[in-house]
């Protein structure tokens, strides 16, 4: 008999290593720009080099987990409405089907401790993997649902994620024109 709960540690560690991956990243370009601004040697005078990177890696690794951790929950929770939208199973069988997925994350955020130099590499095997896990588990679940179902559940989650997304930006946009239109210089 197989555990279900096989693969329940795999999300924790996943969101740890991508975490830890994007945060290193972040912190050497944060210790470039405390170097540009004259910052670096302040900081020195109060920690040891090493201090410094260690406290800058805790604390942006911390914003990362947390980041990470509301974009799965976040994903859990737009894929469960989609399949009670879209979805036949009223036992939940289909859950547990994708819950081999969770390997698929593991890999990818294995592979993203290898690519911390780059922020286009580490974007795009975050992507590439979520990529490849809405596959999978699209390829899971069409054994139990209609062709309708499929391509609703599909439609709904790409609206969804297009909207977030497109509002995320929006945010953003808007609160840098309202920062840049604030300042007294220019």
């Amino acid at each position: 008999m197989k555990n279900p709960y096989v693969f329940g540690f795999l999300p924790l560690i996943t969101i740890l290593l991508f975490s830890l991956s994007f945060s290193i990243f972040t912190m050497n370009k944060a210790i470039d720009l405390f170097r540009v601004i004259g910052v670096y040697s302040g900081m020195r005078e109060f920690l040891s080099d090493l201090e410094l990177k260690l406290f800058l890696l805790i604390i942006l690794a911390l914003i990362y987990f947390m980041l990470f951790s509301a974009l799965k929950l976040i994903a859990e929770t737009i894929h469960e409405i989609g399949m009670l939208l879209f979805s036949k199973d009223l036992e939940g069988k289909t859950i547990s089907q994708a819950r081999g997925g969770y390997v698929i994350f593991f890999i990818g955020s294995f592979i993203s401790a290898f690519g911390f130099q780059s922020l286009q590499i580490l974007l795009i095997i975050f992507i590439g993997t979520a990529f490849v896990y809405f596959i999978y588990v699209i390829f899971k679940l069409s054994g139990s649902m209609s062709m309708l179902g499929t391509v609703g559940l599909i439609m709904f989650e790409i609206m969804v994620w297009s909207l977030f997304l497109a509002l995320v930006i929006y945010v953003t946009i808007k609160l840098y024109n309202g920062i840049v239109a604030s300042l007294p210089f220019l």
